[in-house]
């Protein structure tokens, strides 16, 4: 018995027929969307990226009738959106789920739990990266970075931040997402699908109630640098590592015990340098890399006369 190609799954090199059209109806309401979009920008094709968002609100993840769509909007050549589409991860090329949980597995939430929780999740769901459940709620992806590492490990849903988590409530978390009920993030406002958030990301306003007003912030160690880069002088604190022991503070500071709310980081300390310390000099270097004498005044036997 024989199998024909495309039966075993190969190509011949035909033509990929073009992508259909959206329906009459669909078409003009993005239609109008596309051009209050497009009239933000002096160049059209500058709204490509927003009108990606708004086909990925259409259909939950950009199609070839949507990526059709925008290279029509833009007067763009379709291997022109398809590039554009196809580089950023944040557009989806398949059908995904209501929410998208991602969890950090880069070095510092990896570290802190992010691996144990993305392999949790994995059995608790029955998924694997980027697969979304048999009811069509979760998408489960591992990404590399969620730009908050005070705060970890971190999961996001569908951009929102779930901070300090851990196995047992990212399980937890998935199951009230999958259950219906209202899940509201660590800093932001209560959750919405992922074709909501897209149209947000398209340039169009949340017009849930309270929903602008419940964004989120920074935590205490990622705003340090643009408090000092501000010339604020806040009181020194030294943080307990994370495995309880003190930090050797000088004897007139006070060691700060954070709250549970604070979500301090140990890296939120002041540390002490040659230029703070004169003690503890660092030693410099000649052009050859050795290091150079040391000054006189400098405390402590060198290694010859410590022989």
């Amino acid at each position: 018995m024989t199998t024909s190609s495309s039966e075993r799954g190969v190509s011949l090199g035909m033509p990929e027929l073009p992508a259909p059209a959206y329906p009459d109806d669909v078409r003009a309401r993005l239609e109008t969307d596309a051009r209050e979009v497009i009239a933000r920008y002096p160049d059209s094709r500058s709204a490509l990226l927003p009108l990606l968002h708004l086909v990925q609100a259409e259909e939950g993840h950009v199609t070839r009738t949507g990526m059709r769509f925008c290279a029509e909007a833009l007067g763009l050549t379709t291997a022109e959106v398809t590039a554009v589409a196809t580089f950023y991860s944040m557009y989806r090329r398949r059908p995904s789920g209501d929410y998208q949980v991602g969890v950090c597995t880069n070095t510092l939430c990896a570290v802190m739990g992010g691996d144990a929780i993305f392999e949790s999740l994995q059995e608790h769901l029955g998924v694997g990266n980027g697969e979304t459940t048999g009811d069509g709620k979760v998408t489960l992806e591992h990404i590399e970075c969620n730009a908050a590492c005070d705060f970890a490990p971190v999961v996001m849903v569908n951009w929102e931040f779930f901070d300090n988590q851990t196995p047992q409530s990212a399980r937890g978390l998935v199951d009230d997402l999958r259950a219906g009920r209202p899940v509201t993030p660590t800093r932001g406002a209560q959750l919405c699908t992922f074709k909501e958030t897209a149209r947000i990301l398209a340039g169009f306003p949340d017009e849930r109630d309270g929903a602008v007003a419940a964004g989120g912030s920074a935590g205490p160690a990622s705003l340090a640098g643009l408090r000092l880069a501000k010339g604020e002088t806040s009181p020194a604190r030294v943080v307990h590592p994370r495995d309880g022991g003190p930090h050797d503070a000088a004897p007139d500071r006070d060691v700060h015990e954070p709250s549970p709310t604070e979500h301090l980081s140990s890296h939120d300390a002041p540390q002490d340098t040659s230029a703070s310390d004169p003690s503890h000099p660092s030693p410099t270097t000649t052009r050859d890399g050795g290091a150079s004498p040391r000054p006189a005044d400098s405390a402590g036997p060198t290694a010859e006369e410590g022989e």
